[in-house]
């Protein structure tokens, strides 16, 4: 029987099964992101994972990979499909080789403030509606949490477009980024947001685009010392759980997840918002140049070839119907 029992323990372990020292069954969960362990991200996914133990007394264990230990974003996208990992939190164009329709989303210059933001994300029925392909494609949207809107960070001084020509920066592996810095002037660099200090500080390239918090706790500023505030894409990051281990799940369960993911929402976003200027000054008291007002007509100008383009590849229909939600919200919300 002691045998038998001992079988039973290890094939349980080997399925993430353990056991406490309360006698009970718990299941490990993973949860893995690309933020570094100081980031608003690996905050939140604590918080996150601390509720669902709560929530479901102790029977499930969230545990969190930070920093690309599992893989880059698209990587980790994989492995929710596959069933490899539970959770990811990545942005919304990362989940667009399964909902191509996401990269949509990042159309350059949609929002402008947080609140718009904000209000897009928990009211558009377009963004609802691509939501809710997930299931099909392998992974659940469980909650918008909050990365930010990204802007530039350089070598060199960057005003506009005439100073990007040139020069290459790199990309995270999304078309709609990729179209957007090619239509600044850059030549693009796709490349595992990893891999992208040593790059710029090999010369590989001259900088990024990324969120504040990224720009900060990457330390990109280090070798990329001027920071635009282009605001040029919002860039939000929902959380997601593998349809497989969705389906594990008891419907009380369900609920305890989805619950957890969705109460860390106004932890995040207020996290990021609030500390965007605390950042930045931050950085400028280790070297780091801010140019808040960089030449914005002229980035917004350059990004027509960016709609259209979008246009003939996603459909007509839908990128009006984005263009008509976020300006019905840029005049209400200001």
């Amino acid at each position: 029987m002691k045998t038998t029992t001992q079988s039973v323990r290890i094939a349980l372990l080997l399925a993430g099964v353990v056991f406490t020292a309360g006698a009970y069954a718990q299941t490990i969960l993973k949860f893995a992101h690309t933020d570094q362990q100081t980031g608003a991200r690996q905050a939140a996914s604590l918080l996150f994972a601390q509720k669902v133990g709560e929530y479901t007394q102790g029977r499930y264990k969230v545990n969190v990979f930070c920093c690309a230990q599992l893989g880059n974003d698209p990587k980790e996208v994989e492995q929710l499909v596959s069933g490899g990992i539970d959770f990811t939190a990545t942005g919304t164009s990362t989940y667009s080789p399964f909902i191509p329709s996401l990269n949509l989303a990042l159309l350059p210059f949609l929002l402008q403030t947080y609140d718009q933001g904000w209000k897009w994300y928990d009211e558009s029925k377009w963004l609802k509606a691509q939501f809710d392909k997930g299931p099909a494609a392998g992974f659940r949207f469980l909650a918008n949490w909050e990365s930010g809107f990204r802007s530039l960070t350089t070598k060199m001084p960057l005003n506009g477009p005439e100073d990007a020509k040139g020069k290459k920066l790199r990309v995270a592996p999304t078309e709609i980024m990729r179209w957007a810095v090619e239509a600044m002037g850059f030549g693009a660099q796709i490349m595992p947001v990893n891999e992208v200090y040593m790059a710029i500080q090999q010369g590989v390239v001259i900088g990024q685009d990324n969120p504040i918090d990224s720009i900060y706790t990457n330390k990109f500023f280090e070798v990329a010392p001027y920071i635009t505030l282009t605001n040029h894409m919002y860039s939000p990051v929902p959380v997601t759980i593998s349809e497989k281990t969705w389906q594990k799940l008891s419907v009380a369960d369900q609920q305890a997840v989805t619950r957890a993911a969705q109460e860390v929402v106004p932890v995040i976003r207020n996290s990021i918002r609030d500390n965007d200027e605390r950042l930045l000054s931050e950085m400028v008291s280790k070297g780091a140049k801010i140019n808040r007002t960089p030449d914005f007509a002229a980035f917004r100008k350059a990004m027509d070839p960016v709609y259209e383009k979008s246009r003939e590849k996603y459909g007509a229909s839908d990128v009006e119907t984005v263009l008509a939600e976020t300006a019905a919200i840029r005049a209400a919300v200001k």
